[in-house]
C-alpha cells in the first residue's frame, strides 16, 4: 500500500428534518450574508427552499437567492453568481440541491476567493486557487458526493468544455442530509445517482498497486450496499432506510475513504464521460454506466486479477479456473445490474450516436489535444479513447 493522508473536515448533520438546523450551522461561520443557490423549481415546489430560508431568518441571517443551476452546471451561471455575491456583500455560499448545485457553489466560492483571475482559468490550470469562500450544502440528491468531496466540475458553454477542479479549499463546512427530501425524485434520477456512487467507488478500486484489505472491504461493501438498495428503490421509492443507505454511501464513496492507501484512483471513465456530458448534455450517472464496460474490457489485461477479485467479492460471480474468464463475468454482471435498474450500457441506450468526428473531438478534448494521458490502471491516449468511445456505441 502507499502512504496516504485522509482529510474530511465537513460536518455532517444526517436524518429527518435535518434542514431545519441550517440556521445555527451558518451562524457558527460568523458570516454577514448568505447566497442560497439552487437549481430548478423543485426546491420551491417542495417547500424546501422556504424551510431553509425561514431557518436562516430565525437566526437573523441575511440572505439572497439565485436559482437556475442545470445538470452539468454552466460557467455562465457561475459568473452570474460571482457578480451577485460581490454586489450583495455575500460571504457564505449555501447550496440547496445536488452535485450540480454544490459544484456551482464551489466555483462561485473559488471566483470570490480569487478575484484577480478569471475563475475558468482555475479549471483549465492557467491559474491556481489561493483561497475559497466558505460554503455548506443542503443535499437533495444522493449521487455526486460533492457535499463531502474536494471535487468540482463546470461546463463552459463556449466550446462545451467540461473541466474539473479538485482542491481541499472547496470542501464544504457542513453537509445537511435528510433522506426524506429525496422521496420525490424521479426513478431515473435516483438510479443515475446510484450509478454515479458505484463509479466513484470503482474509480478508486481499480488500481495497480497493492491495496489495504480494510480499504478494499469498505469499498466492496459500499458497492454491494448501493446495488442492494438501488433495487429496493425501484419498487419502493419512499423507503426511508433505502434512501438513507444510498445517501450515506454517496458521501462515503467520494470523501476519499475508499481510496486510502492507493494512488487515489483511475478516473479515466469520469473524464471520458465528462466529454459526453459537455457535448451531449447527458445525465452524468447514465453516461458513466454507458461507457464503463467498454473501458473495463479495454484495460482489464493490465491486472485481470483485480477485476476477478471485484467479480467474486462484489458481483458474486462464481470463480472460474481462468482469471480472465472470471474478470469478464464480473464486467458482464455490472452491465446486468445497470440493465436491472434501467441504466444504459452503451451510447445507443444512452440515446446518442456520436459521429467519428465527434468521437475524435471528445478524445482530443479529454487529453488536451493528445498532450496528456488519462487513467492510472492503464495510461490512455487520444487514440485509446477513440477506441473506447467507438466500442461503447
Amino acid at each position: 500500500m502507499l502512504n496516504f493522508q485522509y482529510y474530511t473536515p465537513t460536518k455532517v448533520v444526517f436524518g429527518k428534518d435535518a434542514e431545519l438546523k441550517v440556521g445555527p450551522l451558518v451562524k457558527a461561520e460568523e458570516c454577514k450574508k448568505v447566497l442560497v443557490h439552487y437549481g430548478g423549481q423543485s426546491a420551491k415546489r417542495s417547500g424546501l427552499l422556504d424551510r431553509v430560508c425561514e431557518a436562516l431568518k430565525d437566526f437573523d441571517i441575511d440572505y439572497v437567492t439565485l436559482g437556475g443551476v442545470v445538470p452539468n452546471p454552466h460557467l455562465s451561471k457561475v459568473y452570474e453568481g460571482i457578480e451577485l455575491c460581490k454586489k450583495e456583500g455575500v460571504d457564505f455560499i449555501l447550496a440547496v440541491g445536488g452535485g450540480s448545485v454544490i459544484d456551482s457553489c464551489k466555483a462561485i466560492a473559488y471566483g470570490l476567493g480569487n478575484p484577480d483571475v478569471d475563475v475558468w482559468d482555475l479549471f483549465t490550470g492557467k491559474a491556481t486557487p489561493k483561497t475559497c469562500y466558505p460554503l455548506g450544502s443542503v443535499l437533495t440528491i444522493a449521487a455526486a458526493g460533492s457535499e463531502m468531496s474536494n471535487s468540482c466540475v463546470i461546463t463552459n458553454e463556449e466550446g462545451w468544455y467540461k473541466k474539473a477542479l479538485d482542491t481541499d479549499l472547496a470542501r464544504p463546512k457542513f453537509a445537511i442530509m435528510n433522506p426524506e427530501i429525496t422521496y420525490t425524485l424521479p426513478d431515473y434520477q435516483t438510479q443515475c445517482g446510484c450509478a454515479d456512487i458505484m463509479m466513484h467507488t470503482m474509480e478508486r478500486y481499480f488500481v495497480l498497486e497493492d491495496t489495504m484489505e480494510i480499504t478494499d472491504k469498505i469499498a466492496q461493501d459500499v458497492m454491494k450496499n448501493v446495488m442492494k438498495y438501488a433495487k429496493i428503490l425501484k419498487k419502493d421509492p419512499k423507503n426511508y432506510e433505502a434512501r438513507a443507505e444510498i445517501m450515506w454511501c454517496g458521501s462515503l464513496s467520494h470523501n476519499g475513504l475508499t481510496g486510502c492507501g492507493t494512488c487515489g484512483g483511475d478516473w479515466a471513465t469520469h473524464l471520458i464521460e465528462h466529454e459526453l456530458g459537455g457535448m451531449f448534455d447527458v445525465a452524468h450517472g447514465a453516461g458513466l454506466a454507458a461507457v464503463w464496460g467498454s473501458w473495463a474490457r479495454y484495460v482489464m489485461d493490465e491486472k485481470p486479477e483485480r477485476f476477478a477479485q471485484f467479480a467474486v467479492n462484489v458481483m458474486g460471480v462464481e470463480e472460474c479456473e481462468d482469471i480472465k474468464a472470471t474478470a469478464i463475468k464480473g464486467i458482464e454482471a455490472v452491465e446486468d445490474f445497470y440493465r436491472e435498474i434501467e441504466m444504459p450500457t452503451n451510447l445507443k441506450e444512452l440515446g446518442i450516436d456520436p459521429t467519428d468526428e465527434q468521437i475524435k473531438d471528445m478524445a482530443m478534448k479529454a487529453t488536451n489535444n493528445d498532450t496528456q494521458q488519462l487513467g492510472a490502471f492503464k495510461k490512455l491516449s487520444a487514440k485509446d479513447l477513440v477506441e473506447i468511445y467507438t466500442a461503447a456505441k
